[in-house]
């Protein structure tokens, strides 16, 4: 009866859970207010209403018509300043690099390539243990977003 009353209100699966749940936490929470245990059940129906309700107007509702729905952006158009923006993080991106050491360098080189050798292989190039890949990678990250937010603190 619970799920049938917050599915009449139109509610996905996992809100007609959380009315269900939450109807029956609320008649243990005032099981002893309840004066007519016969009435258990209009009780029940009561409250899965209201906490069907609830959900309904806690939702945001957007509604467009035809001529709002023309007037929003193409998600496949990219905007006139995008590029730019592109164009500025990447600049940005290539002087904070060029401030890492290089061993940073040449590690994250290797890390960020299409065809990224093994781990193996990393450690005979640059010499070094195959477990201290990882946490010399992520120094090297953290080094490297520190010199970002010193050099572009806004991107």
């Amino acid at each position: 009866m619970i799920k049938a009353i917050a599915r009449s209100c139109r509610l996905t699966e996992a809100d007609v859970g959380e009315v269900f749940q939450t109807t029956w936490l609320r008649l243990v929470e005032n099981i002893d207010r309840i004066e007519q245990p016969e009435r258990v059940g209009a009780w029940l129906a009561t409250t899965a209403r209201r906490e069907s309700l609830r959900l309904v107007r806690g939702r945001a509702r957007i509604s467009f018509d035809g001529e709002s729905f023309e007037l929003l952006a193409d998600p496949d158009v990219s905007s006139p300043d995008a590029r730019l923006l592109t164009e500025e993080r990447a600049t940005a991106m290539r002087a904070a690099y060029a401030r890492l050491p290089l061993r940073c360098q040449r590690l994250l080189g290797l890390l960020s390539a299409d065809d990224s050798p093994s781990y193996k292989d990393i450690s005979e190039l640059l010499d070094m243990p195959i477990g201290s890949i990882g946490p010399t990678r992520g120094r090297c990250l953290e080094h490297l977003r520190r010199i970002l937010l010193e050099i572009a603190p806004e991107t």
